[in-house]
C-alpha cells in the first residue's frame, strides 16, 4: 500500500475516532497536556485518547477563563462544555502548569458528563521521594479507572501495556528519523498526520499502520532535499495553515522538540521491573528538555542544539503557543543558547484561534531567505 493511502487511514478527526470506539463497545478515557500514563488506561481495558484542543474560535470557555489563556486549554474546555466529549468515560487532567491546573478545576465544576481525573504531579521528580509521590498519584488514578472500567488493573496488564507502548515509541522514533531522509515525500503536512493520530488511535491499531509506513520509507532511497532543514520546538506545532506556509518556502522538518510530538516518544519506560507502576512514575523523572517539567539545569536548549547538529539543520523555528507562560519563560534562555551556538532561529506565535497568518508568513519568508 502506498504511503499516501496509509496516511489517509490515519488522517481521521479525533471525534470520529471517539464515535468509532464507543460504537464498538469500548470505553474511552480522554487526556490532555503531556505525559498521561496511558498504559494504566490500556491495562484497564479502555482506550486513552489525547485531546489538545481544536482549531476554531473560543466559545463557551470564555465564561470560565480570562481571554489571555493558552488556546489549547480554552478549546479543550469548549469541547467539554459543548458536549462533544460526552461519550468519554473520563478525562485525565494533569497539574503540570498553572493553565492546566485551572482547566482541571473548571472542568470538575462545569463539565458534568465527563468525570475529571486529576493528577497532581510532584515537580521535584528525580529524587526517590518525588518518584514515590508520583507513583501514589498513579495509584489514586488506578482506583478511579477501576471504578469506571469495572475491572481490576493487574500489574501484569500494566507491564504488557508498557511493552506495547515502548514498541510504539520506538516505531515513532524510527519514523522521525526516516522523515529526516525523505523530506520530499514526508512534507510537514504529511508528517503531522502521523504525530496527531498517534494521540487518538488505539496504540495497537496505530502501530500496525505506522510500521507499514516505516517499511515503505525504508524501501525508498534517501531523497536529496533542495530546501532548508529545520528543527521545531514549542508545545504544539500542528496548525495546518502554519505547516502549509513552511512548505511554501520549502522548509522541511528534520526533527522537533515539541511536547505534542517527540515529547511523547523520545523516552522509553523501563520494562521488566518488579513495580511497573513505579516504572511509569520514573519515566516522568527520565524526561529532559520539557517546558512542563522542573528542569533546574535548563537542558532544553542543549537538546535542541544536539538535534540541529545531528541532522545538520539550517535553523530552528520556535512555535510559541500564545499565552503559554511555561513556554514563554523558556524562550529567552533557549534563544540565547541558540544565538551563542550560531544557529539561526525565529519565534513565531501560534494560536488555535488564528485565521490571519500574514504576519507569520512574512516572518518565515524572511527566515527562509536568511538561511
Amino acid at each position: 500500500m502506498s504511503i499516501d493511502a496509509l496516511l489517509n487511514k490515519l488522517d481521521v478527526c479525533p471525534l470520529e475516532q471517539l464515535d468509532k470506539y464507543v460504537s464498538a463497545g469500548e470505553k474511552v478515557i480522554g487526556w490532555t497536556g503531556p505525559y498521561a500514563p496511558e498504559e494504566l488506561v490500556y491495562a484497564a481495558g479502555m482506550i486513552p485518547m489525547g485531546i489538545w484542543g481544536a482549531e476554531g474560535d473560543v466559545t463557551l470557555s470564555k465564561e470560565y477563563f480570562p481571554a489571555f489563556y493558552a488556546s489549547p486549554i480554552l478549546r479543550t474546555m469548549d469541547l467539554g462544555l459543548e458536549g462533544k466529549l460526552d461519550k468519554m468515560s473520563g478525562m485525565i487532567l494533569p497539574g503540570l502548569s498553572d493553565g492546566l491546573k485551572g482547566l482541571s478545576q473548571n472542568w470538575r465544576r462545569a463539565v458534568k458528563n465527563v468525570p475529571a481525573l486529576y493528577i497532581g504531579y510532584g515537580q521535584n521528580r528525580k529524587i526517590d521521594a518525588g518518584i514515590e509521590y508520583n507513583k501514589k498519584q498513579y495509584i489514586k488514578l488506578i482506583a478511579k479507572l477501576e471504578e469506571i472500567s469495572g475491572a481490576k488493573i493487574e500489574e501484569a496488564k500494566v507491564e504488557e501495556a508498557i511493552v506495547l507502548y515502548n514498541k510504539h515509541r520506538k516505531a515513532m522514533q524510527e519514523f522521525s528519523s526516516l522523515v529526516a531522509t525523505h523530506l520530499n515525500t514526508m512534507t510537514p503536512s504529511k508528517r503531522i498526520i502521523v504525530m496527531n493520530s498517534a494521540l487518538h488511535f488505539d496504540k495497537e491499531e496505530h502501530l500496525e499502520i505506522l510500521e507499514e509506513i516505516n517499511k515503505e520509507l525504508k524501501e525508498m532511497p534517501e531523497e536529496k532535499f533542495e530546501g532548508k532543514k529545520i528543527v521545531t520546538t514549542g508545545v504544539l506545532g500542528n496548525s495546518p495553515d502554519m505547516l502549509k506556509i513552511l512548505e511554501s518556502f520549502n522548509l522541511g522538518i528534520v526533527d522537533d522538540n515539541i511536547n505534542h510530538e517527540s515529547g511523547q516518544f523520545d523516552y522509553l519506560v523501563d520494562e521488566g521491573t518488579d513495580d511497573p507502576i513505579r516504572a511509569l512514575a520514573k519515566w516522568i523523572s527520565d524526561i529532559e528538555g520539557s517546558t512542563f517539567l522542573y528542569d533546574p539545569d535548563k537542558l532544553r536548549g542543549k537538546i535542541i542544539i544536539e538535534k540541529v547538529k545531528k541532522h545538520n539543520a539550517n535553523g530552528v523555528i520556535y512555535l510559541m503557543t500564545k499565552f503559554s507562560d511555561s513556554d514563554e519563560f523558556d524562550y529567552p534562555i533557549i534563544k540565547k543558547e541558540l544565538d551563542e551556538a550560531g544557529i539561526l532561529n525565529i519565534l513565531v506565535e501560534v494560536d488555535q484561534q488564528m485565521t490571519n497568518f500574514e504576519q507569520a508568513k512574512t516572518a518565515l519568508q524572511t527566515f527562509a531567505d536568511m538561511i
